[in-house]
C-alpha cells in the first residue's frame, strides 16, 4: 500500500479526534463551568485549543458566553426558567458540594455568597479559620438583618465546608495546607491559595447587581427581584425572537434531566415541538448525548453518567430505597408521604439483611423518604406537591421507566 492510500485514512483519524476533544471540551464546561490550568490539565488544554469552535457553538446555540483566560477557561452559564412551573423547575438543580452530597440550603447559599465578598478583598492566601471570621463578621453588616452564623457548631461549620469545596471545585481556592474535615471537628484548619481571575467571573447573571440596584433601590425586597428577573422581555423582530426561542429551549434541555411539554410556556412549547427533531440532532452530535422524544416531551441521556450531580438507580441503602420507592410511585400513582414513609419501614423489615441497621430505628424513614423524593424531583421523575406528611408524591411520565412489569412468555408449539 502506497503512502498516498494512507492519506485519506490518516485525515478521518484526525478529524476524529479533533471531533472528540472538542466534545470532551464541551462536555466538561457544561458539567464544571470553569476549568483551571492547574487543576483541569488535559481539559483545560482542549478548551483553550478549541476555544474558537466552542464559543460560537455556545453563543449560536445557547447564548452563553465563554472566557478564555490564560490560566482559566469559564462559561458564563444564565439560566432564567419563566412561566408557571418556574420554582418547581429551579429547585431541582439546588448546588452540591460533591456528587451524591446533601443538596444546598438556604443557609449554605447564603454562606457561599459570603466567602465570595470575603475573598474579593482577602489577601492572596486564606485560611479557612480566618475566612469564618469574616464570614461572622460580614452577617453583621446592615442589609443582613436576620442572617446569623456564629459557626460553633458542628452543622454550620459543615455547612461552610460545603460552600467551600463549591469553590474548590470551581477554582477558585486552591488547597494548600489542612483538610477540611479537621475543621468540622475543631481539630485543625486549612490554607488556600486565592485565585483572583476565577472569583472575578463567578457572577453570571442576566441582570447584573447595578441594574437592580438603580431600578430596584440599594435594599429591595427578594419578591422584587424576582419580578423584575421575570419581567416580559421587549419586542423583537422574527429573527430575534427565533434566536431567544432557541436559546431558551437549549438551555432547558442542557440543564434539566426532562423537559416536559406541560411545564413550558406557549411560544417555547410550540418552537420545541415543531424544531425537536433538528434542535436535538444538533445537541447530540455536539455533547454526545442521547435525545429520547416522547409524546409528553423531551430528555437528553448521558450514556457515559457524567453530566449529572444525581445517580439513578444509585448504590447503598438510600440509592436501593429510592429505587424502590420509584418502583412503588410507577405501579401505583400518586402517594401521600405518610404513605411511603410506612413503605419504607415495611421495606427495611423486608431488606433487612442488607439495608443499615439504623433503617429500621423510630423515625429512619422520614430522612430516607424526604432523601429519595429529593432524588426523583431532581430528575424530573416525581413533582411533590404540599408540606409535611400530608404532601403528595406526583409521578411524572419519565418515571414510567422504573415500573416493573410482568414477562410475557410466548410458547412455541412443536411442528
Amino acid at each position: 500500500m502506497s503512502w498516498v492510500d494512507l492519506t485519506p485514512s490518516v485525515s478521518a483519524a484526525l478529524e476524529t479526534r479533533e471531533v472528540d476533544g472538542r466534545t470532551r471540551a464541551l462536555r466538561a464546561l457544561l458539567m464544571r463551568g470553569a476549568l483551571s490550568a492547574q487543576a483541569d490539565g488535559e481539559l483545560f488544554r482542549l478548551a483553550r485549543r478549541h476555544a474558537d469552535g466552542l464559543r460560537d457553538w455556545f453563543d449560536r446555540e445557547t447564548g452563553w458566553r465563554l472566557m478564555v483566560e490564560p490560566e482559566m477557561v469559564r462559561l458564563l452559564k444564565s439560566y432564567v426558567p419563566h412561566g408557571p412551573s418556574a420554582i418547581a423547575i429551579a429547585e431541582r438543580h439546588p448546588a452540591r458540594a460533591r456528587r451524591g452530597d446533601p443538596p444546598f440550603t438556604r443557609r449554605r447559599y447564603i454562606l457561599l455568597c459570603l466567602a465570595l465578598a470575603v475573598l474579593e478583598r482577602s489577601d492572596p492566601q486564606i485560611s479557612l479559620g480566618r475566612l469564618a471570621e469574616e464570614i461572622v463578621l460580614s452577617a453583621r453588616q446592615p442589609g443582613l438583618e436576620g442572617v446569623e452564623f456564629t459557626l460553633r457548631g458542628r452543622e454550620e461549620r459543615s455547612d461552610l465546608v460545603a460552600a467551600i469545596r463549591l469553590l474548590l471545585n470551581y477554582g477558585v481556592l486552591v488547597r494548600v495546607a489542612g483538610d477540611e474535615e479537621l475543621y468540622v471537628s475543631a481539630d485543625g484548619d486549612a490554607l488556600y491559595d486565592v485565585h483572583r481571575r476565577v472569583l472575578a467571573t463567578m457572577l453570571s447573571t442576566v441582570h447584573g447587581p447595578g441594574l437592580v440596584g438603580s431600578a430596584l433601590g440599594p435594599v429591595p425586597a427578594i419578591d422584587r427581584i424576582e419580578a423584575a428577573l421575570h419581567e416580559p422581555p421587549p419586542a423583537y423582530t422574527e429573527e430575534e425572537s427565533t434566536r431567544r426561542l432557541r436559546h431558551a429551549i437549549t438551555r432547558r434541555l442542557l440543564c434539566d434531566p426532562v423537559v416536559y411539554y406541560d411545564e413550558l410556556p406557549d411560544d417555547e412549547r410550540s418552537y420545541l415541538i415543531s424544531q425537536r427533531a433538528p434542535l436535538t440532532r444538533r445537541l447530540a452530535e455536539a455533547t454526545g448525548l442521547v435525545p429520547e422524544l416522547r409524546a409528553e416531551g423531551v430528555a437528553l441521556v448521558d450514556p457515559e453518567d457524567q453530566l449529572t450531580d444525581v445517580r439513578m438507580p444509585d448504590q447503598g441503602t438510600d440509592g436501593h430505597a429510592t429505587l424502590l420507592l420509584a418502583e412503588h410511585l410507577a405501579a401505583t400513582g400518586s402517594a401521600q408521604v405518610a404513605a411511603l414513609r410506612q413503605r419504607v419501614r415495611e421495606l427495611a423489615e423486608v431488606h433487612a439483611t442488607y439495608w443499615r441497621k439504623t433503617t429500621r430505628e423510630p423515625g429512619a424513614e422520614n430522612a430516607i423518604v424526604a432523601e429519595a423524593l429529593d432524588r426523583l424531583a431532581g430528575l424530573g421523575l416525581v413533582r411533590v406537591t404540599g408540606q409535611g406528611p400530608g404532601a403528595i408524591a406526583n409521578p411524572l411520565p419519565a418515571l414510567r421507566r422504573f415500573a416493573v412489569t410482568t414477562p410475557t412468555i410466548t410458547e412455541r408449539r412443536a411442528r
